[in-house]
């Protein structure tokens, strides 16, 4: 994974969910002293318009890695944050759904059913991208994973060095 993706992915995390935590927290925390407000805070509408533009990036930055680090990962049966990057993604596909429903739906169960599976959706998700940076080893771990795939590239049958060739590459 790139620094970019990496910085993406993660950005795009910790504004998505701190958005979602701190309208939570307007909507069904804070009481409003009015009792015929129809909203609990004057940031309670600006705090959701911040949340519903920043989740399209994460969408953006889960479809950026999904092949080059999950799917990858996947295939080379890499043991370290498997359970976690597993646990994320599968919260982050219905997570994503709930989210574009809560938008479309009207009927009062369904959204209140929509909502609350978007929270859990997103509080999962956020626990296993935490638990995730931790369990995959995080620098040192990129590190060993980069040795590895050096040490590969090295004894591949078509390498120069495994035919014993060692003048220069052909400049490009």
């Amino acid at each position: 994974m790139t620094r970019f993706e990496r910085w993406t992915v993660w950005i795009s995390s910790v504004t998505t969910v701190v958005t979602g935590v701190v309208y939570l927290w307007l909507k069904y925390v804070l009481v409003s002293d009015d009792p015929f407000a129809a909203v609990n805070s004057p940031w309670q509408g600006p705090v959701l318009k911040l949340h519903i533009v920043a989740a399209p990036t994460l969408v953006f930055a889960f479809g950026l890695v999904a092949v080059r680090h999950v799917w990858r990962h996947l295939r080379n049966q890499v043991a370290d944050g498997r359970l976690s990057g597993l646990t994320g993604s599968a919260a982050l596909l219905p997570m994503i759904a709930t989210g574009y429903l809560i938008q479309a739906v009207t009927d009062e169960g369904w959204l209140r059913a929509l909502a609350w599976s978007h929270i859990g959706l997103g509080l999962l998700y956020a626990a296993a991208m935490l638990f995730h940076q931790f369990t995959a080893g995080g620098r040192r771990g990129r590190m060993q994973r980069a040795r590895i795939r050096r040490l590969r590239r090295h004894r591949h049958p078509r390498s120069r060095r495994a035919r014993g060739d060692t003048r220069a590459a052909p400049a490009a």
